[in-house]
């Protein structure tokens, strides 16, 4: 029975006033069944932050949840039906409903579960301790494992050993440093802990995909301010053994400067800080983010003026290489390097191809256009139309 003083999700959160999501709760409840809000829709509810995906935990069986969601009149799709994942429909909106599990035998990268009926036995199965929190469809919170005060202080912790839950997933070693860059509060520090086992267990880390790894390290270098918990990675041997040849020595003084030009947090950006050996291919990136990646490292080498990076490239481009080169010198960025930005960014070559012909034609065209580029670039942007088509 609650007590008056159990914790409850706030009241404003959205998907606790969910129709469709109180009608997957409904119909599950309907057969005596616990169902209960899981993990990050619960943690970031009760942080007051945004919430992507809705997750649902039950001690029914998969067959069952189907069974109680079809009398209900959802759609049941057995989308991990041998995980115990059920997605029911409900007015157009999938959730997932996982039934109660536990492992029962694991190898760093995948696990062989059991169901269970037991919450004490799911919340054992997670990573952290402030993501084994639960929430009942009418906000009350479930917090079996004591998870509620690291969350509350900031703390990223382990359940329970930190070596058996990272040998079970060596993946969970990323999801440490991305937890803590996110949710940790800096005045904690790190779990001397967890940086033991991670340090014990990094090599695992091989043993994972180069989705898995890609994935994560775009999530933790998204976050506001990843620094510290890269610096931890260097110091524990994970960041070498996803990025060979990397260095943070940059990272701190780029992430510092970012918001004096107002740039938001970029994977790519700051993967191309930190370096490293063959990057895009360790992480098997998507072609877009591998082309952005080369794209700034290109920029950071070539030398070019600020002016001319941000009319080849866009002025985006040329503020984060303004950023790096700042942060290279151990200076600010000035206002004649924003200016210089800006005039490039604003500039439109004035001769086209129809200027020239059909005096030149194929390469020779090709030649001209590119002679009279530079020399307007080199001139500022300065030279006109008729300046550039009567120069020799």
């Amino acid at each position: 029975m609650d007590r008056p003083n159990d914790p409850l999700i706030p009241a404003y959160t959205p998907w606790l006033h969910d129709p469709h999501a109180q009608a997957v709760c409904d119909a599950i409840a309907s057969g005596g069944y616990q169902i209960l809000f899981v993990g990050g829709c619960v943690r970031n509810a009760l942080l007051g932050r945004s919430i992507s995906d809705v997750d649902l935990a039950t001690d029914a069986h998969p067959d069952r949840v189907c069974e109680l969601a079809t009398k209900a009149g959802l759609k049941a799709v057995p989308t991990g039906i041998e995980h115990g994942t059920i997605t029911v429909v409900a007015g157009g909106t999938g959730f997932e409903v996982t039934t109660f599990r536990r492992d029962v035998e694991t190898d760093g990268r995948r696990a062989v579960v059991m169901f269970s009926d037991r919450i004490e036995d799911d919340a054992r199965r997670r990573d952290f301790t402030m993501n084994a929190l639960y929430a009942r469809p009418d906000g009350t919170v479930v917090d079996p494992l004591g998870g509620l005060p690291d969350l509350r202080a900031g703390r990223v912790r382990f359940i329970e050993n930190a070596d058996d839950r990272i040998t079970e997933d060596y993946l969970r070693i990323l999801r440490y440093f991305r937890f803590h860059a996110w949710y940790a509060n800096p005045e904690n520090g790190f779990d001397p802990d967890a940086l033991d086992a991670i340090s014990r267990n990094s090599s695992g880390l091989e043993s994972l995909s180069a989705e898995r790894i890609g994935a994560e390290i775009c999530k933790l270098l998204s976050a506001p301010d990843p620094v510290s918990a890269v610096a931890q990675m260097r110091q524990t041997g994970a960041l070498v053994a996803v990025l060979p040849g990397s260095d943070d020595t940059l990272l701190g003084p780029v992430v510092h400067l970012e918001p004096s030009l107002e740039i938001a947090p970029d994977c790519c950006f700051r993967l191309a800080v930190l370096g490293g050996e063959q990057v895009t291919a360790r992480l098997r990136l998507s072609k877009a983010d591998a082309r952005q990646i080369e794209q700034y490292r290109a920029a950071f080498a070539e030398g070019r003026g600020l002016d001319e990076v941000a009319y080849r490239s866009g002025g985006d481009v040329a503020r984060k290489v303004a950023i790096f080169r700042a942060a290279l010198a151990n200076r600010p960025v000035d206002a004649t390097e924003i200016a210089q930005i800006d005039t490039g960014a604003a500039a439109r070559f004035p001769v086209t191809a129809k200027d020239l012909m059909p005096g030149y034609k194929g390469k020779a065209l090709g030649d001209r256009l590119d002679f009279l580029e530079r020399r307007w670039i080199a001139s500022g942007f300065r030279l006109t139309r008729d300046d550039l088509l009567t120069m020799g």
